[in-house]
């Protein structure tokens, strides 16, 4: 009991339990020396009971009066003293806190268990300490220290708050937030986690170039400062896959690959995606399916290729409307003449699906790289023919080892990171994509995603059922909100938490990685993070060490 004790010792006090039940949570009158202006939702505390300790988040903060008399008659501006002796008597804060689970005391290496009850009377209440959070979420110095990574701290306090990357790996994920919110930081702290402790390996759909090289960040002041990308910190484990490598070359970089796509590659499960954002009508978008039929691999090369009469013989053949074939000809004509794209296969451009299994093979992550070509037709288009291909030669990859296992290693643990996730996941959409089929069922071919995105409103319920961790940034929208929430326990009492974060740098992680929903101040994504990913000691003043990186990357 000796450090049971000490941990009690060392928390500091916030106030007593009062009332409370198991459903609704509990409520805690705070201790009348402690500014109530200091107790913020989402801060992470403990409830001392006889026999465990509950972690709990705070989710409410009101102000109370013994007598309603008082309020009748409230002390004026001059009237300190007044004000000061009635703290705490006749008018007091209380807390409601929403317990997460419980610990057994007195036990260093108890597993955290589901709660099932609730803590006496008078319980004390205290603030967290360092031991509390490395109990609960880890330390990576632990098992091998390739398991754990520290993504922040929990509000208010300097303790590192772990990841577990081994459970992370395992289901999809997603990172949520608004414009602004630092999603794609966040995401890189993941994807520097994976590559670091070598849990998965990664491929990024890097829209907008932020992930691979390095890209500016953009300062308060306005000017902004380089940070480095995924390729800088770790040059012998990433390889960067570039549709444009004329634009990484205007940024002094080289990509390691030059990614081709051909037409017969298209197949229609990857054009109706795009039905809204080619406009397409279903009758447009569904005849593609007639093209193939009576074309093959074709059928996107011939209708391309295709004029006003030509048209029209294709619409005889395949038994569909000539008006809706010509508006599909006309949407897709985009497609012909961008440099990557070709009509006809060429001998000296390479699969890239091939390259990418090679990569991941040699346990190499790859950030694909959009260029100049980042409009969203490029890139749901890429992300599907790519990701339905890749998931089909994994799921065969993975029944060949099933099949032989002792001959025959198992493929690596696979994450596939997408922006604008509501676009490719969608109600409409989650089920003619492949990445709805990863988001379902691909957990036991060792494939997840890692989807980000603004608005998880747009994302299909069954699919936000089943992501497994969540970093969920401010969110104003209340749809929003509730969707970030889905198939997530106590969703009720986190609805506050997440509605009150920082629109910075503040973050409510959740689910199969964490072992409780916690408010971070996320890690900077910085010099001493660079440093910390390598091994090395910072030095020097941070103007002096962003100096340096500056430079280096």
């Amino acid at each position: 009991m000796d450090t049971l004790n000490r941990s009690h010792d060392t928390r500091r006090r916030l106030g007593v339990l009062t009332h409370g039940s198991l459903s609704s949570g509990i409520e805690m009158k705070h201790a009348p020396g402690e500014s109530v202006e200091a107790v913020r939702t989402g801060r992470f505390c403990v409830v001392e009971g006889a026999h465990y300790d509950f972690f709990a988040l705070v989710t409410d903060v009101r102000i109370e009066a013994a007598n309603e008399g008082i309020l009748l008659h409230p002390p004026g501006p001059e009237d300190e003293l007044l004000r000061e002796v009635m703290q705490g008597s006749g008018t007091y804060a209380t807390v409601s806190l929403k317990p997460m689970l419980m610990l057994e005391q007195g036990i260093s290496d108890a597993d955290p268990l589901p709660v099932k009850t609730v803590p006496a009377h008078f319980s004390v209440v205290g603030e967290a300490n360092e031991e509390d959070v490395a109990r609960v979420f880890g330390h990576e110095s632990r098992d091998g220290g390739d398991r754990y990574f520290h993504v922040g701290t929990p509000l208010e306090m300097d303790t590192p708050v772990c990841l577990d990357l081994a459970r992370l790996v395992e289901r999809s994920n997603a990172v949520f937030g608004k414009t602004g919110t630092g999603k794609s930081f966040l995401t890189r702290l993941l994807l520097c986690g994976t590559i670091k402790t070598g849990r998965a390996v990664n491929l990024v759909f890097d829209m907008h170039n932020e992930y691979g090289f390095r890209a500016r960040k953009e300062t308060s002041d306005g000017t902004g400062t380089y940070v480095p990308g995924l390729r800088d910190l770790f040059p012998s484990k990433v390889q960067v896959y570039s549709l444009d490598p004329a634009s990484a070359r205007r940024r002094g970089k080289s990509p390691d690959v030059e990614v081709h796509l051909w037409a017969d590659q298209v197949e229609p499960e990857d054009i109706l995606p795009l039905r809204e954002t080619l406009n397409l009508n279903p009758t447009a978008a569904e005849s593609t399916y007639g093209l193939k039929k009576v074309y093959g691999d074709n059928w996107l090369a011939q209708l391309l290729r295709a004029d006003g009469p030509e048209i029209e013989e294709m619409a005889e053949r395949t038994g569909t409307h000539p008006g809706s074939l010509s508006a599909l000809k006309r949407k897709l004509d985009r497609l012909d003449g961008l440099p990557f794209f070709h009509l006809d296969r060429t001998a000296q451009h390479r699969d890239v699906v091939e390259s990418l299994l090679e990569s991941i093979a040699a346990g190499k992550s790859v950030v694909l790289e959009f260029g100049q070509h980042n409009s969203l037709l490029v890139y749901l288009l890429v992300a599907n023919v790519i990701t339905r291909r890749l998931r089909r030669r994994y799921e065969k990859l993975y029944e060949e080892h099933e099949a032989d296992p002792d001959h025959v290693a198992a493929p690596r643990q696979l994450m596939i990171t997408i922006e604008e996730a509501h676009k490719f996941l969608g109600p409409a959409t989650a089920k003619e994509t492949p990445f709805g089929k990863i988001a379902r069922e691909m957990r036991k071919f060792s494939v997840s995603l890692l989807i980000v995105d603004q608005r998880p409103s747009g994302i299909d319920e069954e699919v936000l059922s089943q992501i497994g961790t969540k970093i969920v940034a401010q969110l104003n929208d209340e749809k929003d909100i509730a969707a970030a929430l889905v198939g997530t326990s106590g969703a009720a009492a986190l609805r506050q938490v997440l509605a009150s974060l920082d629109s910075k740098q503040q973050a409510l992680v959740l689910g199969h990685a964490v072992p409780m929903p916690v408010v971070i101040q996320s890690r900077l994504y910085d010099e001493v993070f660079f440093a910390d990913l390598k091994g090395d000691a910072p030095s020097g003043t941070a103007d002096e060490m962003q100096a340096q990186m500056n430079d280096l990357f």
